[in-house]
């Protein structure tokens, strides 16, 4: 590994097992610290490298790729990556951080980052976020035309799914407003009954896609150009992504699975009023641009780890 020369340049590597939601949070978070710290960002793709579990319990990295700097901080994300986060928790100089709460005790590493819904005991070296950190960046100038978006998930731990009840909700929504234009999305969850049941209701005004029809940033520039958007409440990444964007975002009504963490911090979202319910679904299509609370989590936890693990702050 090559010596960091620049140390007014924070390096940073981000540990990776390249599946979507955890990708997502790596680079939400690594963006942020690349504004607002002028951190050097390097990717590292732990699918490409063994780590044996010797390395692990003895804290010695594995040997990558000569041309990577030393890193000040290494960040991982998923449990696919922790193998190599722990081997390198003893590497001179440099000093680590999980993403979500792992399998292994917290005193391993130097820091996490976990959601507040999976109740860990507040700490120094923790940050407890909203939800999970995103890669969405809230729009400046929300959109004025009267257009929707409709994310749908599918069966989770969390909620009972049910089509029907889903189905029912999005036609109520189409009638009661039929000068609005929609974009609805499935996803990969989202099963075969319910993907023909939302192909049906394409329209002029209604445009019904499929995964396999979104690139990476599809999000983003979809949410930019909706002026509200309802989400189905098992996908809290979903949630969050829609919410941190600053469009009006209202959540479809399923009953939770008992004691469901991840409902218990949708039912937060809600209290604060960064999200509505169902029964708001009114306040939703009549919100007012300017009237968004921010909710940007990927900037507060950047700004928290500049402060505690990296030498510049704000």
């Amino acid at each position: 590994m090559a010596a960091n020369a620049n140390t007014s340049c924070p390096v940073i590597w981000l540990l990776t097992d390249n599946k979507p939601g955890h990708r997502n949070q790596l680079k939400g978070l690594g963006n942020r610290l690349r504004v607002l710290a002028g951190a050097s960002l390097h990717w590292v793709d732990v699918s490409t490298v063994k780590t044996p579990l010797w390395r692990v319990l003895l804290g010695r990295p594995p040997v990558l790729m000569p041309a990577l700097p030393q890193p000040d901080l290494i960040i991982a994300a998923g449990s696919g990556t922790h193998k190599m986060l722990l081997a390198m928790r003893k590497l001179k100089g440099a000093r680590t951080l999980v993403l979500m709460k792992p399998g292994f005790p917290l005193r391993w590493v130097d820091g996490a980052i976990i959601p507040q819904h999976d109740s860990v005991k507040p700490g120094p070296n923790l940050f407890l976020s909203q939800g999970a950190i995103n890669a969405i960046t809230p729009i400046k100038e929300m959109c004025t035309q009267p257009r929707g978006l409709i994310l749908v998930g599918g069966p989770s731990a969390h909620f009972f799914w049910s089509d029907d009840a889903i189905m029912a909700q999005i036609h109520e929504l189409l009638h009661k407003y039929p000068k609005w234009s929609w974009v609805i999305s499935s996803s990969r969850r989202t099963p075969a009954s319910c993907q023909q049941a939302l192909a049906a209701l394409e329209t002029n005004r209604i445009q019904v896609i499929t995964p396999q029809d979104t690139g990476e940033h599809w999000l983003s520039n979809a949410l930019a150009h909706s002026r509200c958007a309802w989400v189905t409440p098992d996908s809290s990444s979903m949630v969050c992504e829609a919410a941190t964007s600053g469009v009006p975002t209202g959540v479809f009504q399923l009953p939770a699975k008992r004691r469901s963490r991840v409902a218990l911090g949708l039912a937060a979202m809600q209290d604060q009023h960064l999200v509505a319910t169902w029964d708001d679904h009114y306040k939703v299509m009549t919100a007012s641009p300017g009237s968004r609370i921010l909710f940007w989590q990927a900037d507060a936890a950047a700004r928290w780890v500049m402060k505690h693990f990296l030498s510049t702050g704000l």
